[in-house]
Protein backbone atom coordinates (compact mmCIF):
# COMPACT_ATOMS: atom_id res chain seq x y z
CA UNK A 1 0.00 0.00 0.00
CA UNK A 2 1.83 3.20 -1.35
CA UNK A 3 0.31 6.78 -1.20
CA UNK A 4 1.65 10.40 -1.63
CA UNK A 5 0.41 13.62 -0.57
CA UNK A 6 -3.77 13.55 -1.33
CA UNK A 7 -6.71 12.75 1.20
CA UNK A 8 -5.55 9.14 2.15
CA UNK A 9 -8.41 6.39 1.67
CA UNK A 10 -8.87 4.38 4.85
CA UNK A 11 -10.75 0.50 4.16
CA UNK A 12 -11.80 -1.52 6.65
CA UNK A 13 -9.23 -3.79 8.22
CA UNK A 14 -9.78 -6.04 11.68
CA UNK A 15 -6.49 -7.06 13.75
CA UNK A 16 -7.18 -10.81 12.98
CA UNK A 17 -6.29 -9.99 9.01
CA UNK A 18 -2.50 -8.61 9.98
CA UNK A 19 0.14 -10.55 8.83
CA UNK A 20 3.92 -10.10 9.31
CA UNK A 21 4.56 -8.42 6.27
CA UNK A 22 2.43 -6.30 6.07
CA UNK A 23 3.16 -2.45 5.03
CA UNK A 24 2.44 1.08 3.98
CA UNK A 25 4.30 4.03 2.93
CA UNK A 26 3.63 7.82 2.48
CA UNK A 27 5.86 9.71 0.27
CA UNK A 28 6.19 13.63 0.83
CA UNK A 29 8.54 16.50 -0.68
CA UNK A 30 9.92 18.55 2.50
CA UNK A 31 9.44 22.12 1.30
CA UNK A 32 10.01 25.39 2.53
CA UNK A 33 6.61 26.09 3.75
CA UNK A 34 6.75 22.88 5.90
CA UNK A 35 9.86 23.97 7.66
CA UNK A 36 8.07 27.54 8.16
CA UNK A 37 4.52 25.45 9.49
CA UNK A 38 6.07 23.07 11.66
CA UNK A 39 8.46 26.28 12.87
CA UNK A 40 5.25 27.84 14.15
CA UNK A 41 3.50 24.85 15.18
CA UNK A 42 6.55 23.46 17.59
CA UNK A 43 8.24 26.96 18.24
CA UNK A 44 11.57 25.22 17.66
CA UNK A 45 13.35 27.99 16.24
CA UNK A 46 16.85 26.27 16.01
CA UNK A 47 19.25 28.48 13.54
CA UNK A 48 20.08 24.94 12.23
CA UNK A 49 16.08 24.79 10.59
CA UNK A 50 15.87 28.54 10.43
CA UNK A 51 18.82 30.76 9.65
CA UNK A 52 20.44 29.65 6.31
CA UNK A 53 23.44 31.82 7.34
CA UNK A 54 24.17 30.07 10.53
CA UNK A 55 23.23 26.38 8.86
CA UNK A 56 26.09 26.92 6.35
CA UNK A 57 28.44 27.72 8.98
CA UNK A 58 27.72 24.36 10.28
CA UNK A 59 28.78 20.42 9.05
CA UNK A 60 25.59 20.64 6.90
CA UNK A 61 26.42 23.39 4.89
CA UNK A 62 22.70 24.22 5.16
CA UNK A 63 19.73 24.43 7.00
CA UNK A 64 18.21 21.15 7.73
CA UNK A 65 14.33 19.72 8.29
CA UNK A 66 13.65 19.61 11.76
CA UNK A 67 14.03 15.89 13.01
CA UNK A 68 10.35 15.31 13.79
CA UNK A 69 9.16 16.75 11.25
CA UNK A 70 10.55 13.99 9.20
CA UNK A 71 9.42 11.61 12.01
CA UNK A 72 6.21 12.81 11.80
CA UNK A 73 5.74 11.26 8.52
CA UNK A 74 5.47 7.97 10.47
CA UNK A 75 2.07 9.20 12.25
CA UNK A 76 0.70 8.99 8.33
CA UNK A 77 2.01 5.39 7.86
CA UNK A 78 0.83 4.07 11.21
CA UNK A 79 -2.36 5.08 10.38
CA UNK A 80 -2.68 4.04 6.65
CA UNK A 81 -1.46 0.39 8.14
CA UNK A 82 -4.23 0.63 11.09
CA UNK A 83 -6.98 1.29 8.83
CA UNK A 84 -10.22 1.49 9.94
CA UNK A 85 -11.46 0.59 12.88
CA UNK A 86 -8.36 2.57 13.57
CA UNK A 87 -6.50 2.39 17.21
CA UNK A 88 -3.33 4.36 18.46
CA UNK A 89 0.16 4.85 18.76
CA UNK A 90 1.68 3.47 21.95
CA UNK A 91 5.31 3.98 21.32
CA UNK A 92 7.86 5.39 18.21
CA UNK A 93 11.41 4.93 18.92
CA UNK A 94 13.62 6.99 16.50
CA UNK A 95 17.06 7.10 15.38
CA UNK A 96 17.59 10.08 13.25
CA UNK A 97 20.85 8.16 10.66
CA UNK A 98 20.91 11.67 8.18
CA UNK A 99 19.81 15.00 7.75
CA UNK A 100 16.79 16.19 5.37
CA UNK A 101 17.33 19.27 3.20
CA UNK A 102 14.07 21.63 1.87
CA UNK A 103 13.44 19.95 -1.53
CA UNK A 104 14.15 16.13 -0.28
CA UNK A 105 11.56 13.62 -1.14
CA UNK A 106 10.87 11.49 1.97
CA UNK A 107 9.51 7.56 1.62
CA UNK A 108 7.92 6.81 5.04
CA UNK A 109 7.36 3.40 5.76
CA UNK A 110 5.58 1.26 8.35
CA UNK A 111 6.11 -2.63 8.48
CA UNK A 112 4.54 -5.22 10.82
CA UNK A 113 7.20 -7.59 11.98
CA UNK A 114 5.32 -8.68 15.36
CA UNK A 115 1.79 -9.77 16.05
CA UNK A 116 1.00 -9.31 19.82
CA UNK A 117 -2.50 -11.03 19.56
CA UNK A 118 -2.93 -11.12 23.60
CA UNK A 119 -2.95 -6.93 23.04
CA UNK A 120 -4.10 -6.31 19.82
CA UNK A 121 -0.56 -4.82 18.96
CA UNK A 122 1.47 -4.52 16.07
CA UNK A 123 4.90 -4.54 16.47
CA UNK A 124 6.25 -2.48 13.34
CA UNK A 125 10.02 -1.50 11.80
CA UNK A 126 9.59 2.17 10.85
CA UNK A 127 11.78 3.96 8.10
CA UNK A 128 12.33 7.28 6.02
CA UNK A 129 14.82 7.15 3.66
CA UNK A 130 15.15 9.81 0.61
CA UNK A 131 14.68 10.05 -2.48
CA UNK A 132 18.71 8.71 -3.08
CA UNK A 133 17.85 5.33 -0.79
CA UNK A 134 19.47 7.05 2.30
CA UNK A 135 18.00 5.80 5.49
CA UNK A 136 17.38 9.39 7.12
CA UNK A 137 15.15 7.63 10.15
CA UNK A 138 14.39 4.53 11.17
CA UNK A 139 12.73 2.92 14.97
CA UNK A 140 10.03 1.11 16.23
CA UNK A 141 6.47 1.39 16.54
CA UNK A 142 3.92 -0.42 18.73
CA UNK A 143 0.76 -0.09 17.56
CA UNK A 144 -2.56 -0.84 19.54
CA UNK A 145 -5.53 -1.95 16.90
CA UNK A 146 -9.60 -0.99 18.09
CA UNK A 147 -12.13 -3.48 17.93
CA UNK A 148 -14.50 -3.58 15.43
Amino acid sequence: MSHRAAAQPYAEKSFEEFAVGDRATFTKTVTEADLALFTAVSGDQYPLHVDEEYAKSTRFSGRIAHGLLTASLLSTTNGLLLQKPGGISIAQTLHFRAPVYPGDTITAASEVVEILREKRRLRCRTTCVNQRGELVVEGEAIEQKDPA
